[in-house]
């Protein structure tokens, strides 16, 4: 649980990095969870704002929460009209019935789903449904599957979405629907490798372990038929989006 706290409040370090190299979310998933009409929302977990700017983009009215206040101020810098809150989704801090809807990006298989699931229900208002979505790597891809290979063994740990999708459909309780979608980043193999320093497992490495860790990974790049000798690179990502809405 100690190791898991730690790597759950570690973005704050690499936020500047985080805002600038992780993919953002496609409009139609965003679409998917929340409709057409606009909404007041909680982006929880808002992170650095990358689901926010989809959000916003969409029409509608965001609340940002998250546990890292340095992730808040890049959210803020960029997007200076959406609040912002220091808070974890086991105890928000909303009034009673206050939002539309509540939607994760990249952030639920961070809560704790029993208590967060009854604060979730506290501030919907009647109707309101809750949207968790997250980007994959799209395996598919060769030397993407070869890159995911290689973190694997440091990422062991991640519980997979659906099952805390389901986890949360059984507390809150919840019916689910799904929809599936992509983003693909154009990057540099350097970019690649910072991304890569993004997640927790390697921010929460010392810098010995996390130097020679990055280095595998531009090894790889350097030496995959797919990516040597290349100054730009396509990396896919398959996006799934879960809505789920209380009975």
């Amino acid at each position: 649980m100690e190791g898991w706290q730690e790597r759950r409040t570690s973005f704050g370090q690499v936020a500047a990095a985080y805002a600038a190299l992780r993919p953002g979310y496609p409009a139609d998933a965003v679409a998917f969870l929340l409709g057409e009409r606009p909404r007041r929302v909680l982006d929880l977990g808002a992170g650095t704002g990358l689901l926010t700017d989809v959000l916003l983009a969409a029409g509608h009215e965001v609340l940002a929460v998250d546990l890292s206040a340095p992730m808040l101020e890049q959210l803020a810098a960029r997007l200076p009209q959406v609040p912002t809150a220091v808070g974890g989704a086991e105890s928000l801090p909303l009034p009673d019935a206050d939002v539309d809807a509540v939607v994760a990006g990249q952030a639920a298989h961070w809560f704790d789903v029993a208590p967060a699931a009854a604060e979730l229900r506290r501030v919907l208002r009647p109707g309101g449904v809750v949207g968790l979505i997250w980007n994959t790597r799209d395996v598919r891809v060769p030397w993407v599957r070869a890159l995911g290979e290689l973190l694997a063994e440091e990422s062991r740990d991640h519980e997979a979405d659906q099952g805390v999708v389901d986890r949360f459909a059984a507390e809150l309780p919840a019916t689910v629907e799904v929809f599936d979608s992509g983003v693909v980043q154009q990057v540099t193999p350097e970019q690649v490798v910072a991304g890569i320093g993004t997640r927790s497992y390697v921010a929460t490495m010392d810098d010995d372990r996390r130097t020679a860790f990055l280095g595998r990974v531009r090894e790889l790049l350097a030496a995959h038929p797919d990516t040597a000798g290349r100054d730009r690179l396509e990396l896919p990502h398959t996006t799934r989006a879960y809505r789920l809405t209380p009975r």
